[in-house]
């Protein structure tokens, strides 16, 4: 395969792989009938519906558009709360906020940096519909226990796995673990449609509702053809393009591979990062398998000195990221639902620690040496 995206002097902590496959593949459906609306789209659909073992698949605009169409299909409404890791990209909790419902923080597990399940058994309330695990890395949450929980309780157990497409828990893949599960498909994570994402589902119910928030609320009655359409419910244009869906079908030919090199660059990095002084490693999960969309370090001796860490490296050129300021001490969250510093300590400590240092799938194994030695250099 030949490579068209380059990398030039700045690494950057994720980057997208775009061959001549990729190119031709868009460029024959720019020159098709078919821009939007058209039938790659469902084929997209059924492909990932396929890979990851779920029964029904609704491609949108975006991993957001995904997270908004999946919990008005779960059913949320104002006043309802939804409980989730503080440790997730603002998107998991905004959507919910949009349809009036507030997000319920539960502590992570310092090991996985997923959800604690204890924890978020613990804030099951009168008002609780879903609690949304949030596969932060690429990790799988403890997806059995929280099973467990949610059926004990009568609510739906949602996954946001944007980061953890092609993961498995206990031999299963991410998609099938859930009731309602999204992904996105961003530069940065395991496959691309330059923006896009997907809802996965294996109940019926939830599939049609969410296929008809995707497009406007809109309805065809069997026998009523031609113009003739009605609005079930509230609507929003939340489709993808053929143009994107042909670049996803692509790339879904590429994943398996491209989840290979991340595992590797991650194996790679444990060996070569393993007894730093100063530095914590990510652990390595026995009863899953991670996508490794991050590989997430911790600067033992705290903000300060990540902040400092974090400043050289990226004078070097290296870019690393810190993924995520807890979204509990965000201005919003604490000003709205009255969340404050001290909450969730597991969390903070980690954010305090935290450095996301490259690993994409075109990464060379020479780069992956500059970075390490780097980080090395300044501990």
């Amino acid at each position: 395969m030949q490579r068209v995206s380059r990398i030039k002097k700045y690494l950057p902590y994720g980057h997208q792989w775009i061959d001549q496959e990729d190119v031709r593949a868009v460029v024959k459906i720019l020159r098709s009938e078919w821009l939007t609306q058209g039938p790659l789209v469902e084929e997209f659909e059924n492909a990932v519906a396929k890979y990851c073992g779920a029964r029904y698949a609704l491609a949108v605009s975006s991993g957001t558009a995904a997270l908004h169409v999946a919990y008005f299909a779960a059913g949320i409404q104002k006043g309802d709360e939804v409980i989730m890791s503080p440790l997730t990209f603002a998107a998991t909790a905004n959507t919910a906020v949009f349809l009036g419902a507030k997000p319920v923080f539960a502590d992570i597990k310092e090991d996985t940096l997923n959800i604690d399940p204890a924890e978020a058994e613990k804030r099951i309330t009168k008002k609780t519909k879903v609690i949304m695990a949030v596969d932060f890395a690429g990790r799988p949450c403890e997806y059995k226990e929280l099973s467990r929980i949610a059926r004990k309780h009568k609510l739906v157990l949602m996954a946001d796995a944007a980061h953890s497409l092609g993961a498995t828990y206990k031999g299963k893949k991410v998609g099938q673990l859930a009731d309602i599960t999204t992904l996105s498909f961003h530069p940065v994570k395991a496959i691309t449609t330059g923006e896009g994402g997907m809802v996965l589902t294996n109940n019926r119910k939830f599939a049609e509702k969410a296929r008809r928030f995707r497009n406007h609320g809109i309805e065809r009655k069997p026998g009523k053809r031609g113009w003739y359409y009605e609005i079930a419910e509230p609507g929003l244009n939340y489709r993808i393009t053929d143009i994107q869906c042909a670049l996803g079908l692509s790339q879904l030919k590429k994943l398996n591979g491209f989840l290979r090199r991340r595992r590797e660059l991650a194996r790679q990095y444990r060996g070569l990062l393993k007894g730093v002084k100063g530095l914590i490693l990510p652990t390595v999960a026995r009863e899953a398998q991670s996508a490794w969309h991050l590989y997430p370090v911790q600067i033992a001796k705290g903000a300060a000195r990540r902040k400092e860490v974090f400043d050289k490296l990226r004078q070097q050129g290296i870019g690393v990221q810190v993924h995520y300021m807890p979204l509990h001490l965000h201005p919003f969250y604490k000003r709205k639902f009255g969340y404050k510093r001290g909450d969730f300590p597991n969390a903070e400590r980690y954010y305090d620690r935290a450095l996301s240092i490259p690993l994409f799938p075109a990464m060379t194994n020479l780069q992956q040496k500059h970075v390490v030695q780097a980080l090395i250099n300044l501990l």
